[in-house]
């Protein structure tokens, strides 16, 4: 994201924030950061992780009824959260509302194309098609940026945890008898677009 723009002074917004992992490095460069997230609970755990930090809020929202003015955004990110092509118009359609003129708005999804949480992604959504996420997004004027990143353990133990968070408890299964070793190669796909 910071080889496309820099979020130094912004106004930032993080749309489905979840517990606001994120939000103390947004807000360490960013003037202003906004948590959006849809999960009241998540919602209340970062702003307890966040309270201290003056210029961060927490909102309760969704991607289609953002809690911001208009044009008042001028760097969005959103993470494995409800932008994932088709079906997202209504969540665009809010970015063309809230989104500075200049600003950039950045999507980070899995890459099924790639690496074994690629193929893992497949097998667990069968009914998300790479091919359409990609021209669902390059059509809009977005670009993707392929990145390269992994998944390392100290112990099996945490692999296996986190992959039966990932997916149905068959298919986390299948993947954990399948796989050895607590490393896993992992592809996402970054997409940004300028408003």
């Amino acid at each position: 994201m910071a080889s496309i723009m820099s979020w130094e002074g912004s106004r930032f917004l993080d749309v489905g924030c979840g517990s606001g992992f994120h939000l103390p490095g947004w807000a360490s460069v960013a003037a202003t950061v906004i948590g959006v997230e849809p999960h009241q609970d998540l919602a209340a755990l970062a702003r307890r992780r966040t309270r201290r930090m003056r210029n961060v809020s927490v909102e309760v929202g969704t991607a289609q009824a953002l809690p911001v003015a208009d044009s008042s955004i001028d760097v969005m990110q959103a993470r494995w959260a409800y932008f994932f092509g088709p079906g997202c118009e209504p969540g665009l359609l809010e970015l063309d509302r809230v989104m500075a003129r200049d600003g950039t708005a950045f999507v980070v999804d899995n890459d099924a194309c790639r690496s074994t949480f690629g193929g893992w992604f497949r097998r667990g959504c069968p009914e998300i098609d790479p091919d359409v996420v990609e021209r669902f997004w390059s059509v809009r004027g977005w670009t993707r940026i392929p990145v390269d990143m992994g998944w390392s353990f100290e112990r099996r133990a945490d692999l296996e945890a986190v992959v039966r968070i990932e997916f149905a408890p068959d298919l986390a299964d299948a993947i954990l008898a399948e796989h050895e070793g607590t490393d896993v190669d992992y592809a996402v796909n970054v997409w940004w677009r300028r408003y």
